[in-house]
């Protein structure tokens, strides 16, 4: 059976940047459409539930079932890689330590947020280590929107994962070398990675490392269909 620490994408990631993203962090993977996003933030979701880690997934643009039905095939996927032998027990793992949240058609409010986190905690007893968000539009959304994410993710000392559109026809960066839409924004981000497409692989590369500048060669090769890191 292949190592899955040793292939997940975050863990070569944290390892290669010595730190990991850590509570009261944001981080973020930016690409074009249809090159992975979603299911690379899955991947590293995955790889952090089999840890026994705790997470809520946000969704702004699929329902529940459909994220659930996502992760599904992606661990399907992964166990045929890995040839993983625990196949319940890890399946028990992620569903058990797994939250999936939706707000759909414009639906997605910071305090409706943080009252369903709050909630969590003290009702359900429920205490998330990450939070992802996929779908929040960062063209459109401004910067107090990412404020007050950064203040929750402080407040409930969770790190937070997020995607982010870009577009091959705008290729505005700013002086730190990071690109639209997050150019605006990346202060308030510790980790800015950029997944794109090359020759039978994806490249996952490392655009900023919390508050040194990441090696300009670093990048992880991935299989574009199990997103394991390829040797």
């Amino acid at each position: 059976m292949k190592d899955l620490k040793s292939l997940c994408p975050i863990n070569v990631v944290e390892k290669s940047s010595r730190r990991s993203l850590g509570p009261g962090n944001l981080g973020v993977i930016m690409a074009r459409a249809g090159v992975g996003k979603t299911a690379c933030l899955i991947h590293f979701a995955i790889c952090k539930l089999l840890l026994n880690e705790r997470l809520v997934h946000v969704s702004l643009e699929a329902s529940p079932d459909k994220v659930i039905s996502y992760y599904n095939v992606i661990f399907a996927d992964l166990v045929k890689a890995l040839g993983l032998q625990n196949e319940h027990e890890s399946k028990s793992l992620i569903d058990n330590n797994r939250m999936v949240l939706a707000y759909l058609n414009q639906s997605f409010e910071l305090g409706r947020l943080r009252d369903y986190l709050k909630n969590l905690v003290e009702k359900v007893g429920f205490s998330p280590g990450a939070l992802i968000v996929d779908g929040l539009d960062f063209a459109k959304s401004p910067r107090q929107v990412f404020e007050g994410l950064k203040e929750i993710a402080q407040t409930l000392q969770v790190e937070i994962w997020f995607s982010a559109l870009t577009h091959r026809e705008i290729t505005e960066t700013n002086e730190r070398g990071i690109p639209y839409p997050c150019h605006l924004v990346d202060d308030l981000f510790s980790l800015v990675l950029l997944l794109e497409p090359a020759p039978s692989a994806l490249l996952l590369k490392l655009l900023k490392d919390h508050d040194r500048s990441p090696a300009a060669d670093f990048h992880l090769r991935l299989d574009p269909n199990t997103f394991l890191v390829l040797s």
